[in-house]
């Protein structure tokens, strides 16, 4: 077994009782690190310390991650240019505090089958309202009760 004490520096290939004894000595834990690796690596450390290690660096990581909201705004085909900039100034707070924003035009019964291109205008011209930098994540799909694209604010 290849010793690593606890240090990092290498002590050499021991036999087992050699390196729990040496272990046992300075009153620590032998763990066994690669036991496929020829000959088997086993480092010298305290073991419940290296384990609170672990977890504080976990924690951490999980620190670093960003929670992204997706925020919805849905409009309709009638959906008037006042209310339009009500929809669009909200989208805008939002979008700069951060978050993604669902754009959806909610179609009702026989509008699903209008002409797409005129849906896609309904459904863009909200887009020239809003201030601010964004960009497009998900163009515009079309789903069971309407049109819907993904924006983000560009950094």
């Amino acid at each position: 077994m290849r010793l690593i004490d606890e240090d990092g520096k290498n002590v050499g290939v021991l036999k087992t009782a050699d390196a729990l004894a040496m272990a046992k000595e300075k009153e620590l834990d032998l763990i066994e690190i690669s036991p496929k690796a020829k000959p088997p690596i086993a480092k010298i450390m305290d073991f419940g310390k290296f384990l609170y290690q672990e977890n504080k660096k976990q924690k951490e990581a999980f620190r670093k991650i960003v929670d992204v909201e997706i925020k919805n705004i849905r409009i309709h085909l009638g959906t008037s240019e006042h209310d339009l900039g009500l929809k669009a100034k909200k989208a805008s707070q939002f979008l700069s505090d951060g978050h993604r924003l669902r754009l959806e035009l909610f179609l009702k019964g026989r509008e699903k089958y209008l002409d797409k291109e005129f849906l896609n205008g309904r459904l863009l011209r909200i887009l020239n309202v809003i201030t601010g930098e964004y960009k497009v994540l998900q163009d515009v799909k079309k789903g069971p009760r309407g049109l819907a694209m993904i924006i983000e604010k560009t950094k």
